[in-house]
């Protein structure tokens, strides 16, 4: 038993295809297409070839088949489900583009009549604009950002693999190179941590990762385990260990660049968001390594936070085993507040005050202990900004400009 939504009706009106999933209890699972009956009955999963959720789906108007768009390895791909024997066929990649901020995934597509697809497309420097897919190939229909960047210098982005310690499991990253990247000189590394942390960054446009590297910083996002679109048993990889070796992965991917010779060990920052504010907070509070961090919109104290958020029903037996008050030593060992007493990183600390996600009352804790511990810090409180700072381009300019000087500062 588990949650089913999303119900589409087939063209001829005999079908429904829906997504869901048996809910196992774990920290995630895919979500499945499953098509049934008018009526209800027959219900049969057909995406079991994709091994990563459905993002959304569209019938074809034959009834014979299922367009469907998921994420694989940081990329948002569009495939076409033949539902005669379920196996599906990539049409198109590169799907986004349309999220503010970070390298999310995201955007949308549609299939006309005659099959032709219609979607928005991206890639590392350029926003969203329309492509679409027929059987003659791929052509971009809109060009609406080229006026805007044709005057601007970008960041060069590059994506690399490499190798977890603990494990040896393959990990996925991008670095995104400062405008007129010169390799003689020794450039700071910023390390950008996603949020999610069931999530996933890619080779997507992102403003801020941008607004960093014109900033002469170069950045590192990598996607460690727990992130989405590796398959689901890597994404569930943190079910009651969280964070965990998520962090290994993360160091070893500064460890990696390091040793290519793109980062310099007196050269390190740190920052991130939601969940890339918990692994921040967590990372500075497990090495000194870094000069300087900012931890945004954080989740500090697991027990505090899981009782006060919005979504504080659904943590119990997922993230961990339990409630907060049935399970407090567990849910304490995975708090980043439980190594306050070890940073000695320069801290800042950033909350929109309308958020009910990771609420104020999370940043202000840590904030409030490195004050009490002497260790340099601030606290930006952004007014009328919810979760998701960057839904107002004000808000997103504050956020980036603060950080980038409290960088700047170490």
């Amino acid at each position: 038993v588990g949650p089913d939504f999303r119900p589409k009706v087939s063209p001829d009106g005999k079908f429904i295809a829906y997504l869901g999933y048996k809910d196992k209890l774990q920290a995630y699972q895919n979500e499945t297409l499953s098509v049934m009956t008018i009526e209800g009955n027959n219900s049969k999963v057909v995406s079991l070839s994709i091994d990563s959720s459905i993002n959304d789906f569209n019938w074809d108007s034959s009834g014979k088949g299922i367009y469907v768009s998921y994420d694989l390895e940081g990329d948002t791909k569009i495939s076409y489900l033949n539902l005669s024997n379920n196996k599906s066929s990539i049409i198109g990649d590169q799907l986004g583009g349309t999220t503010i901020g970070r390298p999310y995934g995201g955007g949308s597509f549609s299939v006309a009549k005659n099959g032709i697809v219609a979607y928005t497309f991206t890639n590392s420097n350029h926003p969203a604009e329309i492509r679409i897919v027929n059987s003659k190939g791929k052509f971009k229909l809109t060009n609406i950002s080229d006026h805007l960047l044709k005057n601007i210098n970008l960041a060069t982005i590059k994506e690399i693999w490499y190798k977890s310690s603990f494990d040896g499991r393959k990990i996925q990253g991008w670095i995104a190179f400062p405008p007129n990247y010169d390799s003689n000189k020794r450039y700071k590394l910023l390390v950008e941590n996603h949020g999610g942390p069931i999530s996933n960054y890619g080779n997507r446009f992102s403003p801020e990762i941008q607004l960093y590297a014109s900033n002469n910083y170069m950045v590192f996002y990598p996607n460690p385990r727990g992130s989405t679109s590796y398959g689901e048993e890597f994404a569930n990889l943190l079910h009651h260990n969280y964070p965990g070796e998520d962090y290994i992965d993360v160091m070893d991917g500064v460890n990696y660049l390091i040793e290519k010779g793109y980062a310099h060990e007196d050269k390190l920052y740190v920052t991130g968001g939601s969940a890339g504010g918990i692994m921040t907070s967590w990372i500075i509070g497990k090495n000194n390594r870094f000069k300087a961090a900012a931890v945004v919109k954080p989740v500090v104290n697991w027990i505090s936070k899981t009782l006060v958020a919005d979504n504080y029903f659904s943590y119990a037996d997922t993230r961990f085993p339990g409630q907060p008050f049935e399970n407090f030593d567990v849910y304490w060992k995975f708090s980043p507040l439980s190594l306050v007493g070890n940073i000695k990183t320069p801290t800042m600390v950033m909350v929109g005050m309308e958020d009910l996600r990771t609420p104020p009352s999370e940043a202000k804790q840590l904030y409030h202990a490195l004050k009490i511990r002497r260790i340099p810090t601030i606290l930006v409180e952004i007014p009328g900004a919810s979760h998701f700072i960057s839904k107002r381009p004000s808000n997103l300019i504050s956020k980036i400009s603060n950080i980038i000087a409290w960088l700047n500062k170490y």
